[in-house]
């Protein structure tokens, strides 16, 4: 990595969105969108991902095809917020594969869970079995998705 910062011109913001939109185009498919010849435009994204500005490649996935009907996101409080109990807190989140994002909050609650499920009953095995039942959870509510209105993947790259 640098040891400075690099400022992002009018072609890397392009190279990034278009990667973030479509991350599976060819280098040469991607150069010719945002005006480059490949080589140049290889080299700049190699910078991009060297300096952290892409962190990966992702395939984005239908859960429904793949059984995983019910979005649901859960509220957690903590009794304790030591930072011995937050990291066990999270470790447990590591290990939850129906846990799919995971945010620390300020306010009331400490915690807001985004989980996959295949059905509200298996939600609620999750909850009965593990996350109810996790040490130093105080506090558990849940919100049930009715229907994704908007799911915008990443930033907004202007």
């Amino acid at each position: 990595m640098t040891t400075r910062p690099i400022k992002l011109d009018q072609i890397d913001r392009n190279i990034l969105r278009t990667l973030q939109e479509t991350g599976r185009k060819s280098n040469i498919d991607l150069a010719e969108e945002v005006g480059l010849s490949a080589p140049p435009c290889l080299r700049r994204v190699k910078i991009l991902e060297e300096e952290g500005f892409i962190k990966g490649y992702h395939a984005e996935l239908n859960p429904e095809k793949i059984g995983f009907r019910v979005v649901v996101y859960a509220k957690i409080s903590l009794h304790t917020n030591s930072d011995e109990d937050l990291d066990a807190f999270e470790a447990l989140l590591a290990d939850w594969p129906m846990v799919r994002e995971a945010y620390m909050l300020a306010g009331d609650d400490d915690y807001l869970l985004k989980v996959v499920a295949e059905s509200w009953e298996h939600y609620q095995g999750f909850v009965t079995s593990q996350l109810a039942n996790a040490p130093n959870v105080a506090k558990l509510s849940s919100t049930l998705v009715v229907k994704t209105a908007k799911n915008a993947y990443g930033v907004p790259v202007l």
